[in-house]
Order: C-alpha cells, then structure tokens, then sequence
C-alpha cells in the first residue's frame, strides 16, 4: 500500500467524533412537510405540466420550431417540471413520516424538537428539528443530519452536549425542549 494512505498516529481515544450518516438510511419528514411535498407533486402534475404541454402543443403548431421562443422555452420548462416531478415521487417514496407531536410535554431531544440551548460563550440559540426536505434555516429550523442536531438528538434538559466544529469543540448546553401539541386530525391522516 502506498505510504501516503497510512495513518503514522493512532487517533485520541478521548477526541470526540460524530456517528457516521448510513447511506440509504432513512428520510425522516413531519406530516405537514409530508403533505407540502406531496401537494407540490400533485400540482406539477394535475396543473403547470398540462399547461406547458398545451402550450408546446400550441407553439409547435406555428411551424419552424428552431426560432420558436415558446416552444423553446415550453420544452425547456417542461424538463424542469418533470425533473422535480422524478425527484419529488423519490422522496415521497423514501419519507418516513414521524409526528414530533407524539414526544409533547417530553424533555429529551428527538426528531422534530424545538430546542433552546446555550453555547459555552453564553449564546443563546433556538432551532427547530426537522427534515431534509422542511428545513429552512432562515426560519431557525435545521436538518436532523445537521452537526448541530446530531449533537443534540437524545439528549435532555441540563444536559451539555459536544459539537465539534471547524475550530474545535463547543459545548452546547441544552435548556428547553418543546414539541407541538397533539392535533386530532393527524391521527387519521396517514
């Protein structure tokens, strides 16, 4: 074996490391982003790709398609739509419906947690636990694969928890857990 892919040093057994991601594992999502993706699915097929398909269909009847900017443009964005329609039944097909409702009132961390926590300058932060295809960080909410929630999930109230980043280690301090009420109609849903 080439030298250059040997490790020379063992590494610290006291050096904190992050659980590996399983490939293939598993695309956890909340029941309203569960339903947001399926809503947009069901949009691009029953509305905006008919649509587009009519105005191809209506373009390519001008004749000469070669400087045609709306049968152009028509193709073009009939690609888009059918790319996303692929890529939105793949992640349907994967999703894992999970309701944070279910953990209400509990004070450890899991998916769909709202956690406010401390870092070790005193930085007070509040995110939301959610799922790769709801996450949206400018609204405070941050993937279940992210480093952050990594660090957190299943840890508790009190609890200080490891995250390490470019710079090293933060300790991250876990102050409140919140989950969303219960609501009925989720029952049935699914």
């Amino acid at each position: 074996m080439n030298k250059a892919f040997t490790r020379e040093t063992d590494p610290d057994e006291d050096e904190p490391t992050l659980e590996p991601l399983v490939a293939g594992g598993k695309n956890y999502i909340t029941p309203q982003g569960y339903a947001r993706l399926r809503f947009e699915l069901l949009d691009l097929i029953d509305n905006e790709r008919p649509k587009i398909v009519d105005a191809v269909y209506w373009a390519a009847s001008n004749g000469d398609r070669s400087e045609n900017g709306d049968y152009i443009y028509g193709k073009k964005r009939l690609r888009e739509i059918d790319r996303r329609i692929r890529f939105l039944t793949k992640r349907l097909e994967i999703a894992e419906v999970s309701n944070p409702a279910v953990h209400h009132g509990q004070d450890q961390v899991f998916f769909g947690a709202t956690v406010a926590y401390a870092d070790d300058s005193g930085e007070r932060q509040s995110v939301t636990i959610l799922g790769i295809d709801e996450a949206n960080s400018a609204l405070g909410q941050i993937s279940w694969v992210s480093p952050v929630a990594r660090a957190l999930l299943k840890s508790r109230v009190g609890d200080e928890v490891n995250l390490l980043t470019p710079h090293g280690v933060k300790v991250l301090e876990v102050l409140a857990v919140d989950y969303p009420l219960p609501d009925p109609a989720d029952q049935h849903r699914f």
